[in-house]
């Protein structure tokens, strides 16, 4: 069979994608290994309890997020106002991060010599390095206490990385942007603010989301649009192939081996998988796109009773910085931030463990990791084992990718490799932003580019 467009993997970038490209009157099929769609978004609901195996909540970052939400006619649901107060734990205790100068001031979360530095953060030197580290940006500019306490714990729930690593114009593109386009964080912060916005770019209202009933309510409402009928689940050894001018896609189904062509395919999923996916490429350029540090993560949700959380613990979660030294990353809560997350008098946490700072805690028994949930719940939120009614182990082994200073190699064998060979297309969160609205924006982003260059072509 024939298609405008073959679009590999049926997570959020590759659904994304089929949907535009369809939008665009294209004959899309999207081919997936699991026997399901939705990739990393997976939404379980048990007894009352609605919860996430993959992201908890995203960030209308962008008009692109905003316009697909629009598209499938269905609404984004936007967190409770409570879930605006992020805590950050220090010397055994919870603090708010400040939302304002008084609380600024007040907080024990940094040194006093470092919340004057931020007052002439204004008048510090523009960087000259392109692969400074976010570790490094932010000291230079805002202090080392700002860093252990708000850019560590940051990182952390954003990568479960190490900001020491990760480049700032790859891994956190908008701040190095307001340094280098503005020479300062808070001048380029105002001056951003003040720039004038037209009708789309409001729609970008930056507020945290999630679906009516998790995001599994987006991956359905995906689905339905795309047609299941074209989406293909279970598609095992999925391999690409250049014949000619086009590309001959191969794969087995119900053990039955199945061939796809196009001129267009398009591939959403991780480095780890693109060897055996495009055994076409060069080894030195497959080896230059492929090297990539993911973060592994052990993700575990929870439904606790109620009562046993105090309410000065109500909001979107707490992050723990790497100095605490805690065998936990973070803990949200999700049913704080939605409505109808748990059953009336229950609530549900999502907490998270490993990453790049614990990556031994992946590999050990559910038992352990049991234990230690128990056991850091209660000495962290006072929250007696008692009261804990159910507990789920989700663990991603390329839970998330780390953009660190192989990045920029990296971006320019994909753009060399989608030159050598006219009609593939690399996407995924290889590239482009983690978040779920940079892989919307990356969808939309090719789809629109895919659409341009035939249209040339044709011309």
């Amino acid at each position: 069979m024939e298609y405008d467009v073959i679009v590999i993997g049926a997570g959020l970038t590759g659904l994304s994608l089929a949907f535009f490209l369809q939008q665009k009157g294209k004959k899309v099929i999207v081919l997936e290994k699991m026997n399901r769609a939705g990739g990393a978004m997976h939404t379980h609901s048990e007894n009352g309890f609605i919860y996430e195996e993959g992201p908890n909540t995203g960030v209308l970052g962008n008009p692109e997020i905003a316009e697909l939400f629009e598209m499938l006619e269905i609404k984004p649901v936007v967190a409770d106002k409570k879930a605006e107060k992020r805590l950050i734990y220090k010397n055994k205790n919870w603090y708010a991060l400040p939302s304002g100068p008084v609380s600024f001031l007040k907080t024990p979360l940094f040194t006093l010599k470092d919340k004057i530095k931020i007052a002439f953060e204004p008048f510090v030197k523009r960087g000259t390095d392109p692969d400074e580290s976010v570790a490094s940006i932010a000291s230079r500019r805002i202090g080392q206490s700002f860093v252990d306490y708000a850019v560590n714990p940051f990182i952390s729930g954003i990568y479960a990385g190490d900001p020491e690593k990760l480049t700032t114009r790859y891994a956190l593109p908008k701040l190095y942007k307001l340094e280098q386009k503005y020479g300062s964080f808070i001048g380029g912060s105002f001056k951003k603010s003040r720039e004038p916005k037209n009708a789309r770019d409001k729609k970008a209202t930056k507020e945290v989301f999630s679906g009516a009933v998790g995001f599994g309510s987006l991956i359905e409402a995906l689905v339905n649009k795309i047609g299941k009928e074209n989406i293909v689940c279970g598609a095992l050894d999925i391999k690409v192939k250049k014949v000619s001018d086009r590309f001959e896609v191969t794969f087995n189904k119900d053990q039955i081996k199945q061939q796809y062509l196009s001129y267009k395919v398009i591939s959403s999923v991780g480095a780890n998988a693109l060897p055996d996916l495009l055994p076409f490429i060069s080894p030195l350029d497959m080896k230059k796109m492929t090297n990539l540090t993911y973060a592994k993560v052990v993700q575990v949700a929870v439904g606790v009773e109620r009562k046993a959380i105090n309410d000065k613990y109500v909001s979107f979660g707490g992050l723990i910085p790497q100095k605490e030294n805690r065998q936990l990353l973070g803990v949200l809560f999700p049913s704080f931030c939605f409505p109808d997350r748990a059953p009336q008098g229950y609530a549900t946490l999502a907490i998270y463990l490993g990453g790049t700072r614990h990556p031994e805690l992946f590999d050990l028994s559910d038992e352990k990791l049991t234990a230690i949930v128990h056991e850091e719940l209660k000495d962290l939120f006072k929250i007696p084992s008692s009261a804990i009614c159910f507990l789920k182990i989700f663990r991603h082994r390329y839970a998330i990718p780390q953009y660190e200073v192989s990045t920029g190699e990296r971006l320019a064998t994909i753009a060399k490799v989608e030159k050598d060979h006219d009609g593939l297309y690399i996407a995924g969160n290889i590239r482009n932003g983690i978040g779920i609205a940079d892989r919307v924006k990356q969808a939309y982003d090719i789809a629109e580019q895919l659409v341009w260059k035939t249209a040339v072509h044709y011309v």
